[in-house]
């Protein structure tokens, strides 16, 4: 019997419990009205088109023109109410939702930009403003910091100020900007904005600088770049502050093997020698390495060794003396008029070619097969006799043959030591200076380092100075490009270019 009434009761509490957990759930039904407006914090301005969500997820509405909005049938609880539009702090509001009753919620939003700081103004750093000679590519510099957490983007504007061209690149992350291909000697201005898509944007100062004028460089020389040689021109260190590579301005491709630069004055025209498969052939372009052109084609450049071979401008730039082998050619400029001017033995090879304006003689190098058993002799191109004898049964390499401006004097390098190799290689190479007046050759003292090779050497404009490549004796050591000044007390030379072979000074 007592076990009977023991399983009554159990039975009869758990009924209760039962009974008490429906009413809990029947309290909590039902569904009630949520509205409420959005305005304009400080103004009460209503503002439209704002987006009312709720946590937990009911519907989603959007205010009317007025800032109103309903949501209806909403269950029972509590809410957070969230107001979201662009251009204002998204705002939340609390509400307890009762059953069919309505309840208002009013969302005052500040606008974003109240507590949000502009970004400080760019400050322009490279190139400076006003600066001149700056190269044709360049890598544009600015600094610029944030004033709050909103991340920043640049807009970069710069405009040639002859053809009032634009170039504009936008939404800018970083705080550089490279730009090519910009026109030499032309003058140009630079700004750049701030945007943190917040504020206002920001402009910085506005800048200028003037690429670099090409016409007025004056030394020419060659850079190795990879398997090619690349012609490039830059300036004098007398000019700048006394460091080397001074204006230095990249004319050829690193994609093609283009040596031996020759300026002319007359026609502002750079002549140089370029492979054209397996031949070398003469082209001509402008001194900012536009319009090229090529001038041989059926007779090309030819010698015992290419980097040994040189040409000559003459009649005002309109022509050109060149070599093939034992023959030497005139051409035209435009490629036209090729004709054989002189001729030697068919063992023999023109290596190298000089004139001047004064009296219209060529300056012709001859070599045998290897290079040596050398003769430097001037010919008179009207009869092709021989005027004088520079050098010649001299044992060693000769070479770099230049006429002084009246014709009088002829520079040229021998090496001294009398080493010959089937390598070609030069032991002590020196500068000498042939006077026509009294057939006699003196050598330049230039502080020549032992262990050295002075080559290729070239006088100034003025002949007040010469310049030249050294290079170790080693065959295999960097070679540099240096100026020297006769009138120079201390008989100092100074490096104008490094990495740097065949110069020309016009």
């Amino acid at each position: 019997m007592k076990k009977i009434i023991y399983i009554l009761g159990l039975i009869a509490g758990i009924c209760v419990v039962f009974n008490s957990c429906s009413e809990d759930g029947l309290a909590e039904t039902g569904s009630g009205t949520l509205e409420g407006k959005v305005v304009m914090e400080g103004s009460n301005t209503p503002i439209a088109n704002a987006k009312i969500t709720t946590n937990p997820v009911t519907n989603t509405v959007f205010t009317d023109e007025n800032g109103n909005f309903s949501l209806g049938q909403v269950q029972v609880g509590d809410y957070s109410v969230q107001a979201e539009v662009d251009d204002f702090i998204t705002g939340f509001e609390p509400a307890n939702v009762q059953d069919g009753r309505t309840i208002n919620v009013v969302f005052e939003l500040l606008e974003s930009s109240v507590n949000n700081i502009e970004p400080l103004a760019p400050v322009l750093v490279f190139p400076a403003d006003n600066a001149n000679g700056i190269d044709t590519q360049v890598d544009f510099i600015w600094n610029s910091s944030m004033n709050d957490t909103d991340p920043i983007v640049y807009t970069f504007e710069l405009r040639n100020g002859t053809t009032n061209e634009i170039m504009m690149a936008e939404n800018l992350e970083d705080t550089t900007y490279s730009v090519s291909g910009l026109s030499v000697g032309t003058n140009y201005f630079w700004q750049v904005t701030a945007s943190d898509d917040v504020n206002a944007p920001v402009e910085s100062a506005l800048s200028s600088f003037t690429t670099v004028n090409l016409i007025d460089k004056r030394f020419f020389f060659v850079r190795k770049e990879g398997d090619n040689n690349v012609i490039f021109s830059g300036d004098d260190i007398s000019e700048q502050n006394g460091d080397p590579d001074q204006g230095v301005f990249q004319l050829t491709a690193s994609t093609q093997n283009s040596f031996r630069p020759r300026k002319n004055l007359q026609t502002n025209k750079l002549a140089f020698l370029r492979t054209v498969g397996a031949d070398t052939h003469l082209f001509t372009m402008n001194l900012d390495g536009t319009e090229v052109d090529r001038v041989t084609n059926e007779v090309p450049v030819a010698g015992f060794r290419q980097d040994e071979v040189d040409f000559a401008w003459f009649n005002g730039g309109q022509k050109l003396y060149y070599a093939n082998l034992n023959k030497m050619y005139s051409i035209n400029v435009t490629g036209t008029g090729r004709s054989l001017e002189y001729q030697v033995a068919p063992d023999r090879f023109i290596s190298e070619i000089d004139t001047n304006e004064a009296n219209d003689f060529i300056a012709i190098k001859t070599n045998d097969a290897s290079g040596y058993n050398a003769r430097i002799v001037i010919i008179d191109p009207s009869d092709n006799s021989e005027v004088a004898v520079v050098i010649e049964n001299q044992p060693g390499a000769v070479g770099g043959v230049d006429f002084s401006i009246d014709g009088t004097k002829l520079l040229y390098t021998w090496d001294v030591s009398g080493f010959e190799s089937a390598s070609y290689r030069q032991l002590d190479s020196r500068i000498f200076e042939y006077d026509f007046n009294t057939a006699i050759a003196t050598e330049l003292a230039t502080d020549k380092p032992s262990g050295t090779n002075d080559l290729d050497a070239r006088y100034s404009p003025d002949e007040g100075a010469v310049i030249f490549m050294n290079t170790s004796n080693d065959g295999v050591s960097q070679r540099n490009i240096y100026k020297f000044v006769f009138s120079d007390v201390l008989q100092l030379r100074k490096l104008l270019f490094t990495n740097s072979f065949m110069p020309d000074w016009e």
